[in-house]
């Protein structure tokens, strides 16, 4: 198996993060992914580097870490399409495919003749995603957004960092671009979701065709098969922006400030509605303590030798925990500071209470559980000879997924896709690189 998405075409005209992300992950799952690129230049994540995808001669490659980290799995297109020849190209690839992703600004790819209508007048059952900064509509909609700006403005920095009144307080965005990729999630389970919605509806019309005909003289077949005709499998539209994307999942602290009109503040790495969950500092550096119930905390007290704290009003439900926060934790990190992380680790995991280190990345990739899920695959590269990647997270049953190729190099398949879908001569691809429409 190829996995579930097998049989389903999806053409990516977008770069940098939130729309490679969601067509990664639309790869990982089986579907055939053929990315558009500039040509001699390409996505613009191929230049953010260092660091660069190092040879097997130790020399740093043209490919960058960051492009390397969200492309696998696709096909590289390398079109002009700011040429006629270029659009008509990407325009006839859009007729085969079953899904188009997009992050121009607003209307940019209608002057090219590859905006949602354009392309689902020719193939109606087009599934179009665009993603943008502020959507389609609204006093934003023609503004670039970022990633760090989207975080500033949807709330998530004014929770993230350190508290007020401490070294280092202020607002910090996080370490990996969550606005970006929280959008290319959003985008994969709408674009599924729309998929089944185009498949289904079909099934239905057919299906209702049948149970009506079965009480005809007529039979059913041909009024099913008119039913089909009649209901061809329907595409749709889908408008996603990263600042909703990002307000929609301020989750429960979104939910606190309309539960109460207070606004959440930054809390470093405590938990606005759980205490004590956070990181604590040990006799030799830090752990993540999550402790998430009265019993819990309770055997938490009693391992630090601070049995009776868990009996006190103040600190003996979680309701009252967070309202005496700050007397809590100071009352705890003085027992807790007394032994080490892999004291603290051994002895909290063996009597049921949440914990765990605060790993490096390299440590975490070393881990013997992720080690045993294979997270970290080998994937064979045409520059590299091979190279290392964190694969997609979700294990299938019934439809394992192969595995993934290597992030592409620039047009790496320009001949073959022009070939195998649109059908065309080596002499007319020698002739569209001659004329700079291809590479």
């Amino acid at each position: 198996m190829a996995g579930p998405l097998q049989n389903i075409k999806v053409l990516d005209l977008s770069r940098v993060l939130a729309g490679p992300w969601a067509t990664q992950l639309l790869a990982d799952y089986g579907a055939e992914v053929i990315k558009i690129e500039r040509p001699q230049v390409g996505d613009d994540t191929r230049q953010w580097g260092p660091p660069y995808l190092k040879d097997q001669a130790g020399q740093e490659t043209s490919e960058s870490a960051y492009y390397l980290s969200t492309n696998r799995g696709k096909k590289s297109v390398a079109v002009d399409i700011t040429q006629a020849e270029g659009q008509q190209l990407v325009r006839d690839l859009a007729k085969s495919v079953d899904v188009v992703i997009e992050n121009f600004k607003v209307g940019g790819l209608k002057r090219y003749g590859l905006d949602y209508e354009s392309l689902a007048k020719e193939n109606p059952a087009l599934i179009y995603c665009s993603i943008t900064g502020f959507g389609q509509t609204g006093p934003f909609a023609s503004h670039a957004g970022y990633d760090a700006m989207i975080q500033g403005m949807g709330g998530l920095m004014s929770i993230t960092g350190v508290p007020d009144g401490l070294p280092g307080a202020g607002p910090m965005k996080t370490g990996v671009a969550v606005a970006d990729l929280m959008t290319g999630m959003y985008a994969v389970s709408a674009i599924l979701s729309a998929l089944y919605y185009r498949d289904n509806n079909v099934a239905q019309s057919s299906q209702a065709a049948d149970d009506a005909a079965t009480k005809t003289e007529e039979g059913s077949k041909n009024n099913s098969q008119r039913a089909t005709e009649d209901k061809p499998r329907k595409g749709q539209y889908i408008d996603l922006s990263l600042l909703d994307t990002q307000v929609a999942w301020l989750a429960n602290q979104g939910m606190n400030y309309l539960c109460t009109g207070e606004n959440p503040t930054r809390r470093g790495n405590g938990h606005p509605n759980i205490v004590p969950y956070q990181a604590i500092e040990t006799a030799d550096g830090h752990i993540m303590l999550a402790v998430g119930n009265d019993e819990q905390f309770l055997r938490l007290c009693d391992l630090a030798g601070c049995a009776d704290l868990a009996l006190l009003s103040s600190y003996a439900t979680n309701a009252a925990r967070v309202k005496n926060r700050d007397a809590l934790i100071k009352l705890l990190a003085v027992k807790i500071v007394l032994h080490d992380s892999s004291w603290w680790l051994k002895e909290l995991e063996e009597k049921g209470i949440p914990c765990g280190p605060i790993n490096s990345i390299a440590e975490a990739l070393d881990h013997p559980q992720i080690k045993h899920r294979g997270m970290a695959v080998k994937l064979p590269h045409p520059l590299a000879g091979e190279m290392t990647a964190i694969k997609n997270p979700v294990v299938y049953s019934a439809t394992p997924t192969e595995p993934p190729t290597a992030p592409p190099l620039l047009g790496q398949h320009t001949s073959q896709v022009l070939k195998e879908i649109l059908h065309l001569s080596d002499a007319k691809i020698a002739e569209l690189k001659a004329k700079g429409i291809i590479d």
